[in-house]
């Protein structure tokens, strides 16, 4: 006969039904845990396992397993690390944005960064390379898009590029794809709504896409920030890396930034997320304005 334990279900993302007999061991937990930390420096503490269950239901349903056991071992086989691991750090890594998102950065960039650059020479070619080093679905690099492509219409002589990374293949894809609903797009101004969105000729899709034009600037890329290597020849004169390091222990947030701080050219300035700061961490930046920090020259 079934105990109370056993027959409580629990709910995951889609509302539907997990079996409590079946629920993520503490076992397993600690092995995902720990490859998570080694593989993408992401901590998961033991709070974190219940999301962790409810985020790989899907997954047991795509692949057709009964239980966590079974995906636990199928993920370290070789067939799992070949064809698996992709997919769970799909499902580990959060994706939470949205576009303007901390709106005074790109007032900033516009406003004072550029200007600052341009006067003291720092911008070859009055050119200008962004980064946004955790694009998730595209919400933050087609921001800057905007923004610059705006601040071009004023400059004659002023260019501009952005590279979008994420670890998430399934988020870039999303992003190169330039598509959403429109109720992500409400806080968009309306001028720059009707100018780089177009909206689906199908009402009952209720999607927008940003315009040909703008998704041709940005180039989308998969990119671990825990990578020795992250395989980028050209330094930024502004680096967007927002609401990410949070995820991550002091030492990693270190050594991320550090990292960052290689591909900034002097002068040049880093956005960090409302949360987050430098303090503790010995780099040659200087603040600026909240959550903005500028390359010693």
């Amino acid at each position: 006969m079934k105990n109370e334990h056993s027959d409580t279900l629990q709910r995951d993302a889609d509302g539907l039904g997990i079996d409590a007999i079946h629920e993520l061991s503490d076992h397993e937990f600690s092995r995902l845990s720990e490859f998570v930390k080694e593989q993408i420096g992401i901590s998961l503490p033991a709070v974190k396992k219940t999301m962790l269950q409810a985020r790989l239901q899907k997954r047991l349903r795509v692949l057709g397993m009964k239980n966590f056991r079974e995906y636990v071992v199928y993920l370290f086989s070789t067939q799992g690390i070949e064809n698996e691991i992709g997919e769970f750090i799909n499902v580990v890594t959060t994706n939470k944005t949205d576009f303007f998102r901390e709106p005074h950065h790109f007032d900033y960039l516009i406003k004072e960064a550029i200007p600052a650059m341009e006067r003291e020479g720092l911008m070859r070619q009055h050119q200008l390379r962004a980064w946004s080093a955790a694009a998730s679905y595209g919400h933050e690099a087609y921001t800057i898009g905007m923004v610059l492509s705006e601040y071009a219409e004023t400059q004659a002589r002023f260019g501009w590029s952005v590279l979008g990374t994420d670890i998430s293949t399934r988020v870039l894809e999303h992003a190169v794809r330039g598509v959403y609903r429109e109720e992500d797009v409400n806080v968009i101004p309306t001028r720059l709504k009707k100018k780089y969105l177009l909206k689906s000729k199908d009402p009952a899709k209720n999607a927008v896409k940003i315009v040909a034009s703008l998704r041709e600037r940005i180039e989308f890329r998969r990119m671990n920030l825990m990578d020795r290597d992250y395989g980028i020849d050209n330094k930024f004169e502004a680096i967007f890396c927002r609401n990410v390091i949070i995820y991550f222990d002091k030492p990693t947030q270190a050594e991320i930034l550090t990292h960052l701080y290689h591909y900034l050219i002097p002068g040049g300035y880093l956005f960090l997320g409302h949360s987050e700061s430098l303090n503790g961490i010995p780099l040659k930046l200087e603040s600026v304005a909240p959550t903005i920090y500028r390359k010693h020259g």
